[in-house]
């Protein structure tokens, strides 16, 4: 069988039929490469190319060094060491037939902290989207220094600016692959989640999407300008230059990972709370978006509340034991003392022993586990809650409940049940994770970007929201 071509705006590109029913195009630039005078800038428009461009590949991965979980492969959903090179502001498209007309669109932002990850990971194949009538775009961005550090001379919420023009590529280029533009459902997971619930409440998003799906992230993981220069500032003393793009510019790509890795360590990064004594991700990340621009002019929680995105549907859920994947492979879940508990909250919260009181310490459970539950809901659901609470459209929540034999419903377990991509998650799923399950959600995702619904009643109140895999 030939492979398939389809023309761009930038030029031809090759792409390939990965089985009965299903083709793939990687790679494909929707901006130009973010080097040299273009590296702390908005993204500038993917230059045209001749002849016909090679799909077939993976395209270079963002800047980052893999960071791991001490007793846990995670490669299945960040990737692993790819190719590398300057134009990785890339796209991976999955059809079921690029000759076809107005198939829904679901567009994925990936995860990993905003410092990693990629839209080319194995557990996000595209393939069941496409097998049920749907196209899969898959979205790579910038990262850590170069996307979400707020220099002088410089753009800011680049990686948030990149995933918009991801999404204006999507509107003038999907029709010639079989897709509606007028018709684009914007996921993502964890950091990837942060960032489509921060575009739903940015006024440069509107009509770029038209439905939503936040799985594991809400408007709240964001930082105030005051935060996120003192970041800025800390990462320049230790590089020995000024915090401008200018001077960061004159830097190699290693010379900026070595220092975003220095702030990533344990009690790296200056202090990272806010007027209110919290630090919003907890010690996970010290690189998040940045209110007070114009894609985030106020609050996109507040902006949320104010009627920001109410024409977009929106489906929104936690998985029950979020901590879990940072708790349970490293042996902290049965090793923690209370005062151990206590002292971690402490790093994030400035009532760290009465929050973990509310929750059980000093009870007849381990000190890990009440400490996984206190940060499951003040990390994540507690704020996804909030989310569909203040959406002023349609609103369907989830909680997925299912556990694997090792982590238990752990951050980022519905992953590979989204993408129905069992067999690439092994590591986190197990040997018989139920097929059934992973078919109902990819379904359910697949449905959603049809028709406005995932297929259970929208959210009134906890007994609307949907258990996925819930025991018994």
């Amino acid at each position: 069988m030939t492979d398939p071509v389809v023309r761009t705006a930038s030029g031809q590109v090759r792409g390939e039929v990965v089985t009965a029913g299903v083709t793939r195009f990687r790679g494909i630039p929707y901006a130009a490469a973010p080097e040299g005078a273009l590296r702390f800038t908005e993204a500038a428009p993917a230059p045209a190319w001749d002849g016909v461009r090679d799909a077939r590949e993976a395209g270079p991965q963002a800047p980052q060094r893999h960071r791991r979980i001490p007793g846990l492969d995670l490669s299945p959903i960040v990737g692993t060491v790819g190719r590398t090179g300057g134009e990785y502001l890339t796209v991976d498209v999955w059809t079921p037939d690029p000759g076809a007309n107005g198939l829904p669109v679901l567009v994925f932002v990936h995860g990993g902290a905003f410092v990693g990850g990629t839209g080319s990971a194995p557990v996000y194949d595209g393939t069941a989207f496409a097998r049920g009538g749907a196209i899969l775009v898959t979205v790579q961005y910038r990262l850590g220094v170069d996307g979400f550090l707020p220099l002088e001379g410089g753009g800011t919420n680049l990686g948030l600016r990149d995933q918009l023009a991801a999404l204006r590529w999507v509107r003038e280029n999907i029709a010639a692959f079989g897709g509606d533009p007028g018709n684009v459902t914007l996921f993502g997971e964890s950091a990837g989640a942060v960032s489509v619930a921060c575009l739903l409440g940015s006024p440069l998003s509107q009509g770029l999407f038209q439905r939503a799906i936040v799985q594991s992230g809400h408007p709240d993981l964001v930082r105030g300008r005051s935060e996120a220069e003192r970041l800025a500032k800390a990462i320049a003393a230790g590089l020995g230059v000024a915090s401008s793009a200018e001077a960061f510019r004159e830097l190699s790509t290693e010379q900026l990972l070595d220092a975003q890795d220095a702030v990533l360590q344990p009690g790296g990064a200056p202090e990272m709370r806010g007027d209110d004594g919290h630090d919003r991700s907890h010690g996970i990340s010290p690189f998040l978006p940045m209110v007070g621009d114009d894609v985030l002019p106020v609050h996109p929680s507040e902006a949320i509340r104010d009627g920001a995105g109410a024409r977009v549907d929106l489906v929104v859920g936690t998985c029950l034991e979020e901590m879990m994947l940072y708790f349970a492979p490293t042996g902290m879940l049965d090793a923690l003392t209370a005062e151990q508990a206590v002292a971690m909250l402490s790093a994030s919260h400035p009532d760290a022993a009465n929050v973990l009181e509310r929750y059980g310490l000093h009870g007849d459970r381990p000190a890990g586990a009440v400490l996984v539950e206190a940060l499951t809901d003040l990390v994540f659901r507690d704020s996804a809650r909030a989310l569909a609470e203040n959406h002023r459209g349609r609103t369907f929540r989830y909680e997925f409940e299912w556990r694997s034999p090792a982590l238990g419903a752990c951050h980022g377990l519905e992953l590979p049940f989204v993408f129905d991509s069992l067999s690439t998650a092994t590591s986190l799923v197990g040997d018989n994770p139920p097929a059934d399950l992973a078919r109902e959600l990819n379904s359910a995702w697949t449905r959603f970007a049809a028709t406005g619904s995932p297929g259970w009643p929208e959210y009134d109140g906890e007994d609307t929201t949907f258990r996925a895999g819930a025991a018994g």
